[in-house]
């Protein structure tokens, strides 16, 4: 099925490359859609792609034909990519968050730690201050550079629990500075935070964050 399915996908992109395409045909259908949803993801991974030599990679290893590289090799083309791909979004990653950063320690308000990390004070409250040993209760809203919101206990409506040594280090910094009942504006920079690894699809390799979290409770 699979076979037949690749064999499908390829006839309709060498013959008819922008031709109508019956969807009221089962198998048409689902080809289109194979080849509309690959594209897709081929261009937001990859960028611009000669369609025609990828159509020729594909011709071959499913009619079994000689290739001009191995599998192996494939992978290991691939893999490089990946590699640098990642780098370079390293890269940039860090140098807009350096630049954020620089600006934003300017800004009335805003404290420095020694270790780089960034916080301002929205809400000053006035009960103990956490150890790292600790467990707390806490809201937060986590951000992007751009804005863009990767998570958030206040949107869930659940406070979130968790000990402070078992955190990023910039949350462990940043928390034992606040009073119980504080609410905190937090930048943390990439080596404080997900660094060179990231964090599942939204953070990437490098990203600085921005977090206000409210410190609710200590358990």
């Amino acid at each position: 099925m699979k076979k037949l399915l690749l064999a499908t996908l390829i006839t309709a992109a060498c013959s008819a490359a922008h031709a109508e395409v019956d969807l009221e045909d089962e198998q048409k259908s689902l080809s289109y859609s194979l080849g509309l949803l690959l594209g897709d993801r081929f261009t937001k991974r990859f960028g611009d792609i000669d369609y025609d030599v990828l159509i020729e990679g594909l011709s071959q290893a499913h009619e079994g034909e000689e290739t001009q590289i191995t599998l192996e090799e494939a992978q290991a083309n691939l893999q490089k990519f990946e590699q640098e791909a990642a780098k370079a979004s390293q890269v940039a990653a860090a140098a807009e968050g350096q630049k954020y950063l620089e600006e934003n320690k300017t800004k009335d308000g805003v404290e420095v730690t020694e270790s780089g990390l960034q916080y301002e004070v929205i809400t000053e409250g006035d009960g103990p201050k956490p150890a790292a040993t600790d467990t707390v209760s806490v809201h937060y809203v986590g951000t992007l550079l751009d804005g863009t919101e990767f998570d958030s206990s206040v949107a869930r409506g659940q406070p979130a629990e968790f000990p402070l040594n078992g955190v990023i280090p910039g949350w462990t910094e940043g928390l034992q500075l606040m009073n119980t009942g504080s609410k905190y504006r937090f930048v943390i920079p990439s080596e404080l935070a997900y660094g060179e690894r990231g964090a599942g699809q939204a953070i990437g390799p490098g990203a600085t964050l921005i977090f206000e979290v409210e410190l609710l409770e200590i358990k």
